[in-house]
């Protein structure tokens, strides 16, 4: 109805799978690697779980459409099923034929198993690889989990026949996570839980939607509109669709040339009925961050950043760039408003990094480790203070890095991007549902492969495991300029601006720009918010660009 009012082609936001609208976001991208991973993973389960709406099903179409030509997959939608009707389901997805034993015309439990071994059987000898995938995943019967985790037992003396893919809601988390599932959570190769977006890649979705439905030109949303948009949404790929659609047919019937905010509010209003509340106070504070939001999409480039202050929100840049935001230590202030919100081309295709090689015996072997001598903190600090020559104390690790002119760096949210961005070796705290929360040593890791230190012992794995496993929990050292007390170095002190400026012309030439200019060059160029003030990320970057010396993530 409002396509030509906004110069649109097609509709930007229909919920329908359009596969010419289809973003994937860096979230998207991971939990496609995980299925694909899965493909060759040497069977098993592999678990994608997420809440409604947050793209499930489109990785999952994503997937289908990628698996390899001697790749079979059996595709079941619908898992409110009792046990033979399963088997019969899978077989009829394999297209297999039963028959009963006995000549009867209702073919036994039995009868479904051996047909589907003898299946498994032929076609691996063929070279085949067999995947049932199960979407819905939450709905299954105890009973039902338990034929499946038997199904994993047909093998070979080499390998299992078949890998078993389960997408569904958070609540198969919790299925899986009950006791009598035991055996078959030990069977779970790789896990992801798809989050929604965060407040930086809502918007980009909304511009890449808009882009690929042929809008050429700022965005049909004001910067107001945007913030609440993203607050109204959360960030979950179905809620934006149905919320930018409103508000846009809202705009084209008071023939405006954008929606703003109330625009958006009311159609907030008319699509959710009220304003929905925050989970948890976490969720709450990063989205009251995310409303204050000022974003701007250049168009050439796509990039993406946020003013204002960051606290939890912070973690809306990581879309956008390969670093996280720096933290503030106080709630953030009103945002500066950025005069244009432009719409990026779209991106002709989007494809994931091709997964790793399996790895299945490297996986195993981490989470026996994980589940049997989960390593403590402490451990973890004294091997990574080794790294950096200092002795770690034990009741206060950052206290003794600041002793040795260290200073130790948190953080709860982190990804393998940025720790990638960092460069440098990091405690990542990793969490097995068979054991506690363990602390391991990342000591090298690029967009395959991860390298894990647990004291003596090291585990190469799969990136995708990694991500599975870890809870973005992470902490690191670096070497702090001499007077650093904690706070960002602001260049409006002489002393910090001189010395900045001697870092800066290490890393490239002086180009006759105030420092200020200069350092917020340095963050954009290293996906940092161009704020001037050099936090801990802005100075652990500067360091690495730097030369200085500091121990860095081994080459895999």
């Amino acid at each position: 109805m409002y396509e030509r009012h906004f110069g649109l082609q097609r509709e930007p936001f229909s919920i329908a799978p359009d596969p010419r609208l289809l973003y994937m976001s860096e979230r998207h991208r991971e939990a496609l690697a995980h299925l694909l991973y899965g493909v060759g993973g040497g069977g098993g389960f592999v678990v994608l779980t997420g809440e409604v709406g947050t793209g499930k099903t489109t990785v999952c179409r994503a997937f289908l459409e990628q698996v390899p030509p001697r790749c079979r997959v059996a595709y079941i939608f619908n898992p409110a099923l009792d046990v033979i009707e399963l088997l019969r389901t899978i077989c009829a997805e394999f297209r297999i034929p039963v028959a009963a034993a006995d000549g009867s015309a209702h073919p036994t439990r039995k009868d479904h198993v051996d047909a589907l071994n003898e299946y498994l059987l032929r076609t691996h000898a063929a070279g085949f690889n067999n995947v049932l995938v199960i979407d819905e995943a939450q709905a299954l019967s105890a009973a039902v989990l338990e034929q499946l985790r038997l199904l994993t037992n047909l093998e070979t003396n080499e390998r299992k026949l078949l890998q078993i893919v389960l997408i569904g809601q958070p609540e198969l988390r919790a299925l899986l996570a009950r006791p009598e599932m035991e055996q078959l959570a030990q069977r779970v190769i790789a896990r992801y839980h798809l989050a929604p977006l965060d407040a930086a890649e809502t918007v980009r979705y909304v511009a890449h939607r808009l882009a690929a439905a042929g809008r050429d030109g700022p965005l049909p949303f004001d910067r107001a509109a945007l913030a609440r948009l993203v607050h109204h949404s959360r960030g979950v790929p179905r809620r934006i669709n149905l919320l930018a659609d409103r508000a846009l047919l809202g705009a084209y019937a008071l023939g405006r040339a954008q929606a703003d905010r109330a625009i958006v509010d009311r159609a907030a209003a008319e699509v959710f009925g009220a304003a929905p509340a925050a989970s948890s106070a976490a969720t709450r504070w990063a989205w009251r961050g995310a409303g204050a939001v000022a974003v701007a999409v250049a168009a050439g480039a796509g990039a993406v950043w946020l003013a204002g202050g960051w606290g939890e929100a912070a973690r809306a840049l990581r879309a956008a760039a390969p670093v996280a935001a720096e933290p503030a230590p106080a709630p953030p202030a009103a945002a500066s408003a950025v005069t244009a919100v432009t719409a990026p081309p779209a991106d002709a295709s989007i494809a994931p990094s091709t997964p790793p090689a399996p790895a299945v015996d490297a996986i195993e072997a981490l989470r026996a480790r994980l589940a049997a001598a989960p390593q403590d903190e402490a451990a973890a600090w004294a091997q990574l203070a080794r790294r950096w020559g200092v002795a770690a104390v034990a009741d206060d690790p950052c206290a003794g890095a600041a002793d040795a002119t260290l200073h130790c760096h948190r953080g709860r949210d982190g990804t393998p991007a940025l720790l990638r961005g960092l460069g440098r070796p990091a405690i990542v705290v990793l969490r097995d549902e068979r054991g506690p929360p363990s602390h391991a040593v990342l000591a090298a890791l690029d967009e395959r492969e991860a390298l894990l230190r647990l004291g003596d012992d090291e585990f190469r794995v799969p990136a995708p495991v990694l991500a599975g496993l870890w809870t973005g929990e992470y902490a690191t050292l670096w070497r702090a300029p001499s007077g650093y007390r904690g706070q960002a170095l602001n260049p409006a002190d002489p002393a910090t601006a001189r010395w900045l400026a001697q870092q800066l012309d290490r890393v490239g030439p002086p180009e006759g720009l105030p420092v200020r200019e200069r350092l917020r060059r340095f963050q954009a160029a290293h996906g940092l918010p161009p704020d001037g003030l050099a936090g801990p990320l802005t100075l652990m970057q500067l360091n690495r660009a730097a030369g200085v010396d500091e121990p860095r993530l081994d080459a895999l």
